[in-house]
């Protein structure tokens, strides 16, 4: 893991929606407000007084009506015309398979957003909106769309590590399920629309595009617990606010792309995500979510492929070689047994460069626990390679 992750002015957080509470800033721009207000009011009264020679000039006002005044009948558009790729003709197809969340349990209440998986009640969501259920808490799934309705939820599967979480709705209602595309193929610049509940106002669309690919972010845990990294997140610059956790990031064609899950706010410590939108909001990438999904909703639980190492990034400073440097080999681990040891550099993972432990996380979850792949690492300045079987990574 990385010994530091940006802190200060720029804070991370969850878009969860939070209970309501007086915002001093706002009471600060109300008086604004008022002060600007009287201002104009006093300024216009010296011109009043100045223009009260010339008011004999004023014409009536009932001179100035026109009893037959009409402006025409409107010009109405239909909603079949607009294209299929505008962001109109794109939330009128997904808006149906994203859903609002509320959650209420005796450890607190909040609500998030979430995509349907299945017509049979799969929905996935973020592990930090349900997660405080437990055993005495409710989920409750509310649909957008034309006879909008209500339904309770259970969860199937939770997975903190990467954030992800399956529900199902209980009833044998057919859902609407939205249409997976692929992350792997996304290009800085492309244009997305984010779809959830910020703030409990569901089914908000908001358009922009995607600004980087292969983010790290460190989000704080709930209730001051660790904080949690989100590796290979999308950066998008749509409005994504609390409450649009778990919804969906799609494309320009209406297929999910990255469920929406952090944002960046503006402050001096970490806030628990509750800042506005500031235009950099992060999503977990479709490719890794529906892997974790597909997990969840066969066993309750999702295995991550690692290799027992504890390991720092060297050589971004461009002072020597670049790569994860082992800190530690665990007894029994994958790579202890392939013959690594504290001290290797490992450079690659199945051919593909590794220039930081971010990036040796990112490549490992691509494969699967139990696949074999050749590493590369480098020893006292010799390059060598060794096979390895991935297992599992052990529980935090």
């Amino acid at each position: 893991m990385p010994d530091q992750l940006p802190t200060g002015a720029l804070a991370w957080g969850y878009p969860v929606a939070p209970e309501e509470e007086p915002d001093e800033s706002r009471s600060r721009f109300g008086l604004a407000a008022a002060i600007l207000a009287t201002a104009l009011v006093a300024g216009s009264a010296g011109g009043y007084v100045g223009y009260r020679s010339a008011e004999s000039d004023r014409p009536a006002a009932a001179d100035l009506r026109d009893e037959s005044a009409t402006l025409g009948q409107p010009i109405t558009s239909s909603a079949d015309a607009r294209p299929p790729t505008s962001v109109a003709g794109i939330a009128a197809r997904v808006l149906k398979s994203v859903v609002s969340i509320k959650v209420e349990s005796p450890l607190g209440r909040g609500t998030g957003s979430g995509v349907v998986l299945r017509s049979d009640g799969y929905i996935l969501t973020n592990n930090h909106v349900v997660e405080m259920t437990g055993d005495e808490g409710t989920i409750t799934v509310s649909f957008n769309g034309t006879g909008s309705f209500d339904v309770k939820a259970d969860i199937v599967g939770l997975d903190p590590e990467t954030d992800l979480a399956v529900i199902k709705v209980r009833g044998n209602q057919r859902l609407i399920p939205a249409t997976l595309g692929s992350s792997g193929d996304l290009v800085v610049g492309d244009p997305v629309v984010a779809i959830g509940s910020p703030l409990g106002l569901a089914g908000t669309v908001t358009s922009g595009i995607i600004s980087a690919l292969n983010r790290t972010v460190r989000v704080p845990g709930e209730n001051g617990a660790e904080a949690i990294p989100l590796f290979n997140a999308i950066q998008t610059d749509a409005a994504i606010n609390p409450g649009n956790s778990g919804g969906a990031l799609v494309d320009a064609t209406g297929r999910v792309i990255g469920i929406n899950s952090a944002i960046a706010s503006l402050g001096s410590a970490l806030s628990d995500g509750q800042g506005g939108s500031i235009g950099v909001g992060f999503a977990i990438p479709i490719d890794e979510a529906r892997s974790i999904a597909e997990q969840l909703i066969r066993t309750g639980k999702a295995t991550h492929p690692a290799i027992g190492v504890a390991a720092t990034t060297v050589g971004a400073d461009g002072v020597g070689p670049r790569g994860a440097r082992l800190r530690e080999v665990q007894k029994g681990g994958a790579a202890a047994k392939a013959g690594l040891k504290a001290g290797d550099i490992i450079t690659k993972v199945g051919g593909k460069p590794v220039e930081s432990v971010e990036a040796l996380i990112v490549l490992l979850r691509t494969y699967a626990v139990g696949d074999r792949v050749i590493v590369g690492y480098l020893r006292a300045n010799a390059t060598r390679t060794a096979s390895l079987v991935l297992q599992d990574k052990a529980p935090a």
